[in-house]
């Protein structure tokens, strides 16, 4: 394992229309290490993840993203899927008349081409995955997303990361609308994929990262990162909230 970074992103500036929302971003993320991206809502947590996704309606005004050195930003989005990155949806979207089962297979097969498993090994995979997320196989009949609660969305997103076995693995707010056991449960499919990978996770709670310990922790108030450190910021910020860190993001 290299220390060298998977992802870099450098002086990212990112606007929507005439507003800016980024203004300067630099992180870098490591294979095997978590990150772990902290901040209040309209911090420009969310549009980071999409940022590095390749989400349309985002133009990016300065700085770069390189992935493995390459330029990820002349990469279209499907692209940059074939290449390894991940992102679980902060609030993932139904697709009605699509079948778990078929869409876990195809995309399996559409990014790993080649190096796909064959029939018998995805559903080996498949009933692994399941069975360590503890979730229901009737749940593969299913629709995608299609009347889904909040918990099993999330469990969801999780099950696809197991079987995709990305690179760069961002989790955008995974954690929201999980009571405790889904939480540990969730928490334990992360941890196990994240080996080979490296892992940006997206929240405004430390509870997760009670369970998913990250590495690195980064405070983003106003589009710049403010504040890095390790799990003992999460908890200045779990104790203190955010105010504090407030005079950091002026310019």
């Amino acid at each position: 394992m290299s220390d060298a970074p998977v992802l870099e992103i450098r002086d990212l500036h990112v606007s929507i229309g005439d507003v800016e929302i980024l203004r300067g971003i630099d992180l870098s993320l490591v294979e095997g290490e978590i990150n772990a991206l902290m901040g209040r809502n309209g911090s420009g947590k969310s549009t980071l993840a999409l940022v590095i996704m390749g989400h349309p309606a985002y133009e990016v005004t300065k700085g770069e993203i390189l992935l493995d050195g390459e330029n990820l930003l002349e990469m279209k989005p499907f692209e940059r899927a074939r290449a390894g990155v991940f992102l679980s949806f902060q609030y993932p979207q139904a697709v009605p008349g699509l079948q778990v089962g078929n869409f876990l297979r195809k995309s399996v097969k559409a990014l790993k081409g080649d190096d796909a498993p064959s029939a018998r090994e995805f559903r080996k995979q498949l009933n692994a995955a399941c069975d360590a997320l503890d979730i229901d196989k009737k749940i593969l009949s299913r629709y995608v997303n299609d009347g889904f609660s909040g918990g099993e969305k999330k469990r969801f997103e999780i099950l696809q990361l197991m079987l995709l076995k990305p690179r760069i693995i961002i989790l955008d707010e995974t954690d929201s609308g999980l009571d405790i056991d889904a939480m540990r449960t969730v928490a334990a499919g992360i941890n196990s994929s994240v080996n080979g990978s490296a892992c940006l996770i997206i929240t405004h709670y430390q509870r997760i990262l009670e369970y998913v310990r990250p590495d690195h922790v980064h405070v983003l108030i106003d589009g710049r990162i403010v504040a890095s450190g390790g799990y003992e910021l999460a908890e200045q910020l779990e104790a203190k909230g955010y105010e504090w860190l407030d005079q950091e993001a002026s310019p």
